[in-house]
């Protein structure tokens, strides 16, 4: 993991004890937040009602709505569509509930959750626990991505002698979708699957599934801990509590709601910069001015055209090119797709070239606008609406850039890629073409057509991008089958020796 800073503002809750203990044991962590609540079902939809508890995986839903619907679907396979409350004759038919947290954080931008597993999993565990023991079900499943976080919550689970499947899911960006999330633990491909099926009615093992973000399930257990009366005490009164954010990709806060995001920047020593991207690689951008004026909250970022989101705040320094910034952002967007769906395959591809239009000047907003269109509320999963999001909120924020790239078609400013992206991992490959033997055949485009298209003298013009996991057969496919033998795998780096 990357090393990341900690601070807070206010009291802390959710990283109280981390100015002192690079690692919360659980000794350590009963001694910070008390003895494991448990409060029966009745108890728990009450106080997760009484703060409108929200996920903090990006959606923001009512934690209790679904609390509820995994609840009812388990009475209802029972033979009874009444609600089953602890200390109620209990019928049930064996369908228990599932409680998975989902601690897939394939975002690069967003860090909060690995620091919540690595630094204190007790206080997820614990919500995790208290969820289950509601719903009454022993089985919890923790689903990481972080090889250290892995290996955290192996030792906490030791140390609380609790028993808990933990599944390792590939760091992509798709990760973290609800579906996909479900089909790795039930050890299928880790992708959406491609219709709308709600993990309450129907997740592991078809069982009723009560799924969510790492956080929510550590503000669970400081809600169940303090009470919704001292819970309350911070943040504001329709958005109350805590919530983490991550800045710039390296420094993890905890905040309360309400908080003025430019206090959050002067504790960071940030400035807003050219522009501030809020909520992630599918949230938006927001220009300077909004982001002074911003209040950190769901409403906050609202009122100036942002989302809260996941939390993340990518503010982008002077310096660089903004465009170039957005272009490659949109192309690693491209690359993350699950391949399953025309909307990703041919959508987001559409969408990078019209971005990178836009920074040699040749294109314009409205040829973005087109391409975001073409797969909205189309996609298996939302990454491509995601995606066109994060591509025209660029459109207001960088306008006076887009119109000094058209008239000079250039900023003169270089691109730093100061926004952050994975470090590659080794054997990832682009298409490149030799131009001393190259054609123009043209075949290339007919099998690829995702990275390849044609210009007007039917030459190909490739898209500066690495290739999906989902494509490499295509793409060597098109290499073998091309008559002047011009189309190459050109790998971005040499592969490391696994240790």
């Amino acid at each position: 993991m990357t090393a990341v800073t900690i601070a807070t503002i206010g009291g802390p809750r959710l990283t109280m004890g981390f100015d002192r203990f690079d690692r919360i044991d659980l000794d350590r962590h009963r001694a910070l937040h008390g003895a494991l609540p448990t409060p029966d079902l009745e108890e728990l939809l009450k106080i997760t009602e009484a703060v409108d508890l929200r996920g903090r995986g990006g959606a923001a839903f009512p934690f209790a709505r679904k609390l509820m619907a995994v609840a009812s679907r388990v009475r209802s396979a029972g033979g009874d569509a009444e609600l089953w409350l602890p200390g109620a004759e209990d019928d049930r038919d064996g369908s228990e509930a599932v409680v998975v947290v989902n601690g897939a954080e394939g975002e690069p931008g967003s860090q909060k959750d690995k620091v919540l597993l690595t630094r204190n999993p007790h206080l997820v565990l614990d919500g995790a626990q208290i969820a289950a023991s509601a719903l009454g079900t022993r089985d919890i499943v923790v689903a990481v991505e972080s090889g250290a976080a892995a290996r955290a919550v192996r030792t906490a689970l030791a140390e609380r002698r609790m028993d808990a499947e933990i599944v390792r899911l590939p760091e992509r960006f798709i990760s973290g979708e609800s579906g996909a999330v479900v089909r790795a633990v039930n050890g299928q491909i880790p992708i959406p699957p491609g219709r709308k099926v709600r993990a309450a009615e129907s997740g592991v093992d078809g069982r009723p599934t009560l799924l969510s973000n790492t956080e929510t399930f550590a503000q669970l257990a400081v809600l169940a801990s303090l009470g919704p009366d001292l819970y309350s005490t911070a943040g504001t009164d329709s958005e109350p509590g805590t919530t983490l954010l991550t800045i710039g990709g390296s420094t993890v806060v905890e905040v309360p709601l309400g908080t003025p995001l430019s206090t959050v920047f002067a504790e960071c020593g940030v400035e807003p910069g050219q522009g501030v991207l809020v909520g992630g690689y599918h949230g938006e951008w927001i220009t300077p001015d909004a982001a002074r004026s911003a209040v950190v909250s769901r409403a906050g970022f609202k009122a100036v055209g942002g989302s809260l989101g996941a939390g993340i705040i990518l503010p982008l320094p002077e310096g660089t090119c903004p465009l170039r910034e957005v272009a490659r952002i949109a192309a690693y967007m491209a690359g993350q797709s699950a391949g399953q769906c025309g909307p990703c395959r041919l959508g987001l591809p559409d969408l990078y070239r019209s971005l990178e239009n836009l920074v040699d000047g040749s294109g314009t907003p409205e040829q973005v606008r087109r391409a975001a269109a073409v797969g909205r509320g189309r996609g298996a999963c939302s990454h491509p609406d995601g995606t066109a999001r994060f591509a025209l909120s660029a459109l207001t924020a960088f306008a006076a850039d887009i119109e000094t790239h058209r008239l000079n078609g250039t900023c003169n400013q270089p691109c730093f890629g100061v926004l952050p992206l994975p470090v590659p991992t080794g054997g990832e490959a682009k298409v490149t073409i030799d131009w001393s033997r190259c054609q123009g055949h043209g075949l290339c485009a007919y099998l690829l057509p995702e990275l390849i298209q044609l210009d007007r003298y039917g030459y190909p013009v490739v898209l500066n991008t690495e290739i999906p996991t989902w494509m490499e057969t295509d793409a060597n496919r098109a290499v073998a089958m091309c008559p002047a033998l011009a189309l190459r795998l050109t790998p971005t780096m040499t592969k490391p020796t696994r240790k």
